[in-house]
C-alpha cells in the first residue's frame, strides 16, 4: 500500500497536466468597478463599508463605498445572504459577478455570491446616521468619523486632487520641489506668533537648548527658498506651517498648509502676478475636470452659487493690485492717509476668504539690509542672509498661497476647519 501511494505521488508531481484551479476574483476599487467596460459576468472582489441596506423577501440590496468615489456600488444578493450584522457602517468583502444593471441610475451592479463581514458597526450607537445630512459643525465633534460622510469624503478627495494638480503645475513650469524644514531658528514673518520647541520629560536639559539655539515650528519656508534661489531659478515648497495665533475665526488655523514659490532674475511684480493667476486657474481646472461629482456636491449642498462665481474667476483676468497701487488709491481717497515706505508687494484678496496669495520682490541691496539688521541687533543671527547678497545675488521674488483658503475659495466652504482632515486651533487638538 505504501509503495502504491509513493507511485501515485510521483505521477502527480511529474505530470505535465496542470491541476484545475478556480480563477481568483480580481480585486477592484468601487471607482474602477463603476467604470468597468466589461460587464459580461466577470468575477470580482470589492472591499468597503456599507452605506445602505434594503432587504426584500427574495432580494438583498446593499450599497458599498470604499472612498474611491462619491458614488457607491450596488450589490444585489439572494436574501439567504442577509444577516443582522449587515448594517450601515459595517465593513465587508464581497465576491461576485459584475453585470450590467437594469436600472437607469447605475451602469453596473455586483451580483453577490459571497459576503464576508470584516467589522461590525452598531448603527444605533454610531454618531453618523444613515440618510441624515449632518451640519459641518456637528461633524467637527467627530474627527475620527467625519471622513465617512459624503461631504467630507468629497472635500478630502478634492484636496488630494488639488495637491497633485499643484505639483503638476510646478513640474510642468520647470520648478524644482524643495523640502523646507519644519523645525527652524528663523521667524520669517516677524509677527512673533511662533510655537517654540523644547524637549519633553527626561530629555530636557536645564538652561540648554537642544539645538544650541531657540527652535520653532516654521511659519513660512520663504527664507529657505531664498537660499535655494541662489542655485535654482525656480523653486517651490508645499508643506505644513504653524502660527500660534489665538484666533477662533473661520479663516485661521494653528496648523495649515502653504504653497510657496521663489523665482530668480525677477524684476517686476507682473512676473509674479502672472504665475499666481496661472497657478490658481490651472489647478482649479484640473480639479473640476477630475472631481466633477465631488465639486458639484459641495456647490449644491454647501455653497449654492459658488459654481457661477468660480466660473467667472476662471474666465476673467484677475485684478491683482500691488501694495504701491493700493497706497495710491488710499492716498486719493483720503488726504489724511499716512502711508509706509513703498515696497514691491502684492496680495490676492478673495471675497469671503480674505488674503489668498501674498508675495513680492525681495530686497537685494546689501548695504540697505546690513543697516536694517544692525539697527535691530540681528546682524550675527542673519549674517547668512547678508552672505546671499554678497556672493552671486540676483533680483528675485516669490509668493505664498494658503492651501486651505484655496479650497475654501473654489468650493465655497465657509469655515477653514472643514477643508482639513484634522483641524488644530486654540483650545482644540483632537486626536
Amino acid at each position: 500500500m505504501l509503495e502504491v501511494r509513493c507511485l501515485l505521488r510521483s505521477v502527480r508531481f511529474c505530470s505535465s497536466a496542470p491541476f484545475p484551479r478556480h480563477k481568483p476574483s480580481a480585486k477592484l476599487s468601487v471607482r474602477d468597478a463603476l467604470g468597468a467596460q466589461n460587464t459580461s459576468g466577470e468575477r470580482i472582489k470589492v472591499q468597503g463599508w456599507i452605506r445602505s441596506v434594503r432587504s426584500q423577501k427574495e432580494v438583498l440590496f446593499l450599497h458599498v463605498n470604499d472612498g474611491s468615489s462619491l458614488e457607491s456600488l450596488q450589490i444585489v444578493a439572494d436574501s439567504s445572504l442577509d444577516s443582522r450584522e449587515l448594517t450601515f457602517g459595517s465593513s465587508v468583502e464581497i465576491q461576485g459577478q459584475l453585470v450590467k444593471s437594469p436600472s437607469k441610475r447605475q451602469n453596473v451592479e455586483l451580483k453577490a455570491e459571497k459576503i464576508k463581514i470584516i467589522g461590525n458597526c452598531d448603527a444605533k450607537a454610531f454618531p453618523i446616521k444613515y440618510k441624515e445630512r449632518h451640519p459641518l459643525e456637528y461633524l467637527r465633534q467627530y474627527p475620527h468619523f467625519r471622513c465617512r460622510t459624503n461631504v467630507l469624503g468629497s472635500i478630502l478627495r478634492i484636496r488630494s486632487e488639488a495637491t497633485a494638480a499643484i505639483h503638476s503645475f510646478f513640474k510642468d513650469s520647470g520648478f524644482v520641489h524643495i523640502h523646507t524644514p519644519i523645525i527652524t531658528s528663523n521667524d520669517s514673518e516677524g509677527a512673533g506668533e511662533l510655537f517654540q520647541l523644547e524637549p519633553s520629560g527626561k530629555l530636557k536639559v536645564p538652561e540648554e537648548n537642544f539645538f544650541n539655539v531657540p527652535a520653532f515650528l516654521t511659519v513660512s519656508g520663504q527664507l529657505h527658498l531664498e537660499v535655494m534661489s541662489g542655485a535654482f531659478t525656480q523653486v517651490f515648497t508645499f508643506g505644513p506651517t504653524f502660527r500660534a495665533e489665538n484666533s477662533q475665526s473661520r479663516r485661521h488655523l494653528a496648523e495649515f498648509y502653504m504653497v510657496e514659490a521663489e523665482i530668480s532674475f525677477v524684476n517686476s511684480l507682473q512676473d509674479l502676478m502672472q504665475v499666481i493667476e496661472e497657478l490658481f486657474k490651472a489647478t482649479a481646472m484640473m480639479v473640476l475636470s477630475n472631481c466633477p461629482e465631488d465639486v458639484e456636491l459641495c456647490h449644491k449642498f454647501i455653497a449654492p452659487g459658488q459654481k457661477d462665481r468660480l466660473e467667472h474667476m476662471l474666465k476673467n483676468n484677475f485684478l491683482i493690485i500691488s501694495y504701491t497701487e493700493a497706497v495710491e488709491i488710499l492716498k486719493q481717497a483720503s488726504q489724511n492717509f499716512t502711508f509706509t515706505p513703498e515696497v514691491a508687494a502684492v496680495d490676492l484678496l478673495v471675497p469671503g476668504v480674505g488674503e489668498l496669495f501674498g508675495g513680492g520682490l525681495r530686497e537685494e541691496r546689501y548695504h540697505f539690509l546690513e543697516e536694517r539688521l544692525a539697527r535691530s541687533g540681528l546682524t550675527e543671527v542673519y549674517q547668512w542672509y547678508l552672505d546671499l547678497r554678497r556672493f552671486g545675488s540676483v533680483p528675485h521674488g516669490g509668493f505664498g498661497m494658503g492651501f486651505e483658503r484655496y479650497l475654501q475659495c473654489i468650493l465655497g466652504v465657509d469655515n477653514i476647519k472643514d477643508v482639513i482632515p484634522f483641524p488644530r486651533f486654540p483650545h482644540s487638538c483632537l486626536l
